[in-house]
């Protein structure tokens, strides 16, 4: 198949800001745009809104003036929906309602060929559902844009049940053709981003929910180690709780309440009270001219530099990169350590410098007698109960050690504050920030991580997308620093599954069964990418 013409025309329906978005994009590509509004005054607004975006590109060097007046040309006003009568390819983009949908769709059934496409920019009601009154409704296909149109580059191409592979793959390369990045989707709830980006919400609300940390400082655990653009409650702040809440209980319902994408009762209460974020003038945070300062992050006081640190690789293995589950990010760190001037020695067999005599795992870092590990999501303290050695330190996953500029830990209740100092003064020896969050399984950045992966995996294995669509989407669509299914490769498919099995075990949930082909993965010492 390959892309519509540029000599057919395109019909958006709906000039709110979705519909100008995809009627400027599609004018920009070389397409004439029939805009109709049941509001003709939208539709005028709509076109004014266009031409000023396209001016401010040329004033800005980023488009040339005659190509800002060709496209702004290209885009008229379809005064009714007769009007819209030849176009190869009409895109829906009105109201969340599926009867209102189904009636539109009626209505262009009657007005337009047989052989144009029928596109629904929605977000959130089945693909299925909407075709299923259709005279054909094998031509009906999702299109999901991300808002702003013009700039996120992510479209969710999503078939339903009826939909003709021939009219899905079309409408992929049109958006292409559009300077899109199109990813394939099977017509499920939450379609592949809605779905997979809950947890980055989720975690953060039970990491909140548990007194981790207050929200500024786990939205900088977020940034400053994981890489996000944003942390969940300043991105929840920006997209409206309401909004978000109100998409989790879509998700939720239409899962049948399935526990992983359970709502929160504290976001609830927060649209309870009306503090939905920069549209009330205060969510987690304050906003506008009288707002106060943004709250700082928690971060350790200054400690001394120990002298000595070891680090245990794996036991029996040779000095170099570590094969033990969690290794590869232990030996990332390491080398954090070491460029830093930091005396890091390996040692295949563990000295437990502790009053227990106990075991040790691997790989691991020791200083002053404390052991470091990477979490594994257990709990600080339930891995000191586990290995008998009472001074024991978790650091959480970082998107790149080399750069990362803050570094989150835990520590056990029964470790020494004097063993947690030294690992304090060798962390920021390294030149990190060093966060303490409370004592909470898995901590921020690797759970959260972990989580995304299986919801990731969980897509793929039940044929919503492939491998390859869920990371574009996720880094397309929500502006994440990595694919979580390339996450989870780049961090051992072993070490997110025992993340999540740790986890389902300590809370005794089964929001964090692991998904199927996680373990597959595991067992045949595969990756999601080659």
């Amino acid at each position: 198949m390959a892309a519509l013409h540029t000599d057919r025309a395109v019909a958006v329906i709906g000039s709110g800001a979705m519909g100008a978005g995809i009627a400027q994009v599609a004018a920009v590509a070389g397409y004439t745009v029939k805009l109709f509004d049941t509001r003709p005054e939208a539709v005028a607004k709509a076109m004014s809104d266009i031409a000023a975006a396209l001016n401010k590109l040329v004033a800005r060097e980023r488009m040339s003036a005659v190509d800002c007046a060709a496209a702004i040309a290209r885009v008229r006003a379809a005064l009714t929906l007769n009007d819209i009568a030849g176009s190869a390819l009409v895109v829906e983009a009105i109201v969340e309602n599926l009867d209102v949908k189904r009636g539109l769709f009626a209505e262009l059934e009657a007005i337009v060929a047989d052989d144009c496409i029928l596109a629904t920019n929605t977000s959130s009601i089945s693909v299925t559902a909407i075709a299923a009154k259709l005279r054909v409704p094998a031509r009906l296909v999702g299109m999901h844009f991300f808002n702003p149109v013009p700039l996120m580059a992510l479209v969710e191409v999503i078939s339903g049940l009826a939909t003709d592979a021939a009219v899905a793959q079309t409408v992929y390369d049109t958006a292409a053709a559009w300077g899109k990045q199109p990813v394939h989707a099977k017509s499920t709830p939450g379609f592949i981003v809605n779905r997979v980006a809950r947890p980055f919400y989720a975690e953060g609300w039970r990491l909140l929910n548990e007194r981790a940390a207050d929200a500024a400082t786990i939205d900088a655990v977020m940034r400053d180690c994981g890489g996000f653009r944003m942390g969940p409650f300043e991105l929840m702040d920006l997209i409206g709780h309401d909004v978000n809440f109100s998409v989790t209980q879509s998700v939720f319902g239409a899962y049948f309440n399935d526990p992983r994408f359970t709502p929160s009762v504290l976001q609830q209460e927060m649209v309870n009270a009306g503090f939905l974020g920069r549209k009330s003038g205060r969510g987690f945070y304050h906003y506008g001219d009288a707002a106060p300062a943004v709250p700082q992050p928690q971060a350790e006081a200054a400690q001394p530099k120990p002298e000595f640190a070891s680090y245990t690789i794996e036991p029996g293995a040779a000095v170099g990169p570590s094969h033990a589950v969690g290794g590869a990010v232990c030996d990332a760190l390491a080398a954090r350590l070491r460029a830093s001037g930091i005396n890091i020695s390996h040692r295949k067999t563990p000295e437990v410098r502790s009053h227990v005599a106990g075991t040790d795992d691997a790989p691991a870092f020791h200083c002053n007698g404390a052991a470091i590990y990477l979490t594994d999501g257990r709990s600080a303290t339930q891995r000191a109960h586990d290995s008998h050695h009472p001074d024991t330190v978790l650091f959480d996953l970082a998107l790149d050690y080399a750069t990362a500029k803050r570094i989150a830990v835990s520590c056990a209740d029964q470790c020494a504050p004097a063993a947690f100092n030294a690992v304090v003064g060798l962390f920021q020896a390294a030149g990190f920030t060093v966060t303490r969050l409370d004592d909470v399984p898995g901590l921020a950045v690797m759970r959260t991580v972990a989580m995304l992966a299986n919801e990731a995996a969980d897509a793929v294995n039940q044929g919503v997308c492939s491998a390859h669509a869920a990371d574009i989407a996720m880094q397309k669509g929500v502006n994440y620093p990595r694919g979580p299914l390339a996450w989870a490769d780049a961090v051992g498919i072993g070490q997110i599954v025992a993340v999540l099995s740790n986890l389902a075990a300590g809370y005794g949930e089964d929001r964090y069964r692991v998904s199927p082909l996680l373990r597959r993965k595991q067992a045949a010492g595969g990756r999601f990418h080659d």
